[in-house]
């Protein structure tokens, strides 16, 4: 596996290859980034292009008071994991290669997707997220970019921008991997200490009761009070919610009458604080 630090590098590198296949990420990489890696090289498989993992930690999509100084970094491990697992191509650029000048001009994405849940939550994440998606879709080139649907708002918001800058890249989305007890892997479940650690799975059990009470709701107030007993249910585990809400997969808006009791319709997402670590989640019903 090649590991490339400059867009020129990146380029002479892709220039005599089929167009590849890209995984982004910020490294810190665990078995869930590496189980996108897999999917990766089989769609890659089609065409014998290659695989490009980006690590790159985006200063644009921290907000003020979040961990962009203490996110961790470790660029040597993640290379070593990447190659086990088939990559071809390493993009880890630093600051000044992805913004060689002040990033003035961003991608603004529609409020009524990114301004609910994590929108919310987090005002300008996804300004971050939409912008710097964009710029390594234009540096990569690839044919397809695979995401993991842990990051559920993340995953709908970047199909909804390739759809409308009708930019030439299939969008793959995988399944959440999971640890045993079923928390959800993310690189800052590290900072977890053992005793959050054991109650971490809480917050998927949380919205698995939630999913299953909203299977059966036959009326909208009924799932508003099962939403609200959820956060509340976290809040007296010591849990700090942001949100605990069904809404629809298609556009995460707040489901209507006439999508309750429809299979595939609605999805459960939660976000939550536990000591000062932030996990997030979500179930498809």
């Amino acid at each position: 596996m090649r590991i490339l630090h400059t867009r020129a590098e990146l380029h002479r590198a892709l220039d005599p290859l089929p167009r590849p296949v890209l995984v982004p990420t910020m490294g810190n990489l665990h078995a869930g980034h590496l189980a996108l890696v897999a999917r990766a090289c089989e769609l890659a498989r089609e065409t014998d292009a290659p695989v490009v993992a980006s690590v790159f930690v985006n200063r644009l999509q921290f907000g003020p008071g979040e961990d962009f100084d203490r996110y961790p970094r470790t660029l040597q491990r993640d290379a070593e994991l990447l190659e086990q697992a088939g990559c071809r191509l390493l993009f880890a650029p630093d600051e000044a290669q992805m913004y060689p000048v002040p990033q003035t001009f961003h991608v603004h994405p529609d409020p009524r997707l990114a301004g609910e849940l994590e929108g919310a939550a987090r005002p300008g994440h996804f300004e971050g997220v939409a912008t710097v998606v964009l710029k390594l879709f234009q540096l990569v080139r690839p044919a397809a970019a695979v995401f993991g649907k842990k990051d559920y708002q993340q995953l709908l918001l970047v199909r909804a921008m390739v759809e409308q800058f009708a930019l030439d890249v299939r969008i793959e989305g995988l399944d959440t991997v999971r640890e045993s007890d079923g928390l959800a892997m993310s690189s800052r479940n590290g900072y977890l200490g053992a005793a959050e650690r054991a109650q971490a799975p809480q917050l998927q059990r949380t919205l698995r009761a939630l999913a299953e009470t909203a299977r059966a709701c036959t009326d909208l107030e009924q799932l508003r009070q099962a939403q609200h007993a959820a956060a509340h249910a976290l809040r007296e585990l010591g849990w700090a919610p942001d949100y605990v809400s069904v809404r629809r997969r298609a556009d995460l808006q707040t489901p209507q009458a006439q999508d309750l009791g429809r299979p595939d319709a609605l999805v459960v997402l939660g976000a939550a604080r536990l000591g000062t670590t932030r996990l997030l989640d979500n179930l498809e019903i």
